[in-house]
């Protein structure tokens, strides 16, 4: 499990080949054994394939999503606010065991932040995805993980360069 988190980055550029069924399935089965508070499971995923969606929801922030339109698929992680008060936390957990199931089967990923960013002066990231998806109000949308095979490789994260400094015993 170590070795899968070294080497689990951040990937941006992937490969024009769609990801099989069986492992959107298997990345989603993780999401959904993701622990909850009071085992609440709020979230809700929303698979994109489709390349149209895909392009119009790259464009949900001002920046810093427009890869996703080279993605084969992305998966909208989003939670029901009134099933939880943790739904935040809940959904988070949810994407990061996604991301690490999505590494295990020679995927990549990336996470691109919805919550509490702007597509424009007087639209939010959320709103906005929640207009093309059709997404109820009182489920809140947190993130878009952007899914394929990658076209970029990175280099693992070394040992060495962890902070550990951050790491404290019994007080801080």
């Amino acid at each position: 499990m170590l070795e899968l988190m070294k080497t689990r980055r951040s990937i941006r550029a992937f490969q024009d080949r769609e990801v099989e069924q069986e492992k959107i399935d298997s990345i989603l089965k993780s999401g959904l054994l993701a622990p909850s508070g009071r085992a609440s499971r709020p979230w809700e995923f929303i698979v994109v394939t489709e390349k149209e969606k895909l392009h119009r929801l790259a464009s949900c922030r001002e920046r810093s999503s427009q890869f996703l339109a080279g993605a084969p698929v992305g998966i909208v992680v989003a939670a029901d606010e009134k099933a939880s008060t943790t739904w935040v936390e809940d959904a988070s957990i949810a994407a990061a065991f996604m991301q690490l199931m999505v590494h295990s089967l020679g995927l990549g990923s990336c996470w691109i932040h919805v919550r509490e960013r702007s597509y424009n002066d007087s639209k939010s990231s959320e709103e906005y995805v929640r207009e093309i998806l059709n997404i109820p109000e009182h489920v809140r949308v947190l993130c878009i993980l952007a899914i394929g095979y990658p076209a970029e490789e990175k280099a693992a994260h070394m040992e060495d360069n962890l902070l550990y400094h951050k790491i404290h015993y019994n007080e801080y």
